[in-house]
């Protein structure tokens, strides 16, 4: 439970990660809030000769709007999304979704950054990004770029990102206002990784549904955006047997292991309900 051997870097400009990260190769890592890094480093499963800490830069930090995005900085932490009044008046499934991670020790130094770009298929926030619709801002050798949250996930622990990037940033269109939301998450204990969990952001015009989105966390290799299931729901005023036919088509997308938080068909069944849990809530959240 010891880490090897490494050298530590604590840049304090994007610029400055970056040189270090391209300088270092494969021998170098960035380390965000380190909730997931320094764990494998106890293990020997990760031993990186050189760390790059984020922490010290400025310019990775906070909340601000920017025309209709919000856009939030990658080492902007669990505890302040939670504390944002910004992110609550205008995308409050970030504030329940961040609620539901780990415990308040971990999201006083766990990242937004860290979070969505490391390719863990468990975290919670990158289904989340995909029911948004967001864009991750990446610095790297070649400049800046912005890369689809719903296409930078490629497989487990694998993204877009390539050798010596660091995500910048994280820009989301606001949701229209009156819109409704919810993240329902089934784990096991308190702080856990999700057994299955359902994000949902949607609309409602006169009784009935115009526009959702859906992300699936920890069914499948990488977080899902089960796009047919929320077109199904489309017009429909989520009767039962509108929402058992979405319920359906989100299932048929999923692919979980079998491990310690159940078999798969098990976890493929809890996506379903907490789906079925997160669009009554959203719904019952939702003005128009």
């Amino acid at each position: 439970m010891i880490p090897g051997a490494f050298a530590y870097h604590r840049p304090t400009s994007v610029k400055d990660a970056v040189g270090l990260l391209a300088q270092f190769g494969d021998d170098g890592r960035a380390l965000a809030g380190g909730h997931s890094l320094i764990p494998m480093m106890k293990l020997r499963l990760a031993t990186p000769a050189n760390l790059v800490d984020l922490a010290g830069i400025a310019e990775l930090k906070g909340t601000r709007a920017d025309g209709d995005d919000v856009v939030i900085g990658a080492m902007t932490t669990q505890h302040d999304l939670i504390g944002s009044q910004l992110l609550g008046d205008k995308i409050p499934i970030l504030r329940e979704t961040s609620e539901q991670i780990a415990d308040p020790q971990v999201r006083y130094l766990g990242t937004l950054g860290g979070n969505v770009a490391n390719g863990d298929p468990g975290n919670d926030m990158p289904a989340v990004m995909l029911c948004l619709d967001a864009t991750y801002q990446v610095a790297g050798r070649a400049g800046e770029r912005r890369i689809a949250a719903r296409e930078f996930y490629q497989g487990a622990y694998f993204t877009a990102l390539e050798a010596g990037d660091v995500l910048t940033a994280v820009r989301i269109p606001v949701p229209p206002a009156g819109h409704g939301w919810a993240y329902e998450k089934l784990k096991r204990k308190v702080g856990d990784y999700a057994t299955a969990a359902a994000a949902v952001v949607l609309t409602m015009s006169g009784g009935k549904v115009a526009t959702c989105s859906i992300g699936l966390t920890n069914v499948g290799e990488t977080p899902l955006w089960a796009q047919d299931a929320a077109t199904i729901l489309i017009g429909s005023t989520l009767d039962a047997a509108t929402v058992k036919r979405a319920v359906n088509a989100a299932e048929r997308i999923t692919a979980p292991a079998s491990d310690a938080r159940g078999p798969a068909l098990y976890r493929t069944k809890m996506a379903g309900v907490m789906l079925t849990r997160a669009l009554a809530r959203a719904k019952a959240r939702a003005r128009g």
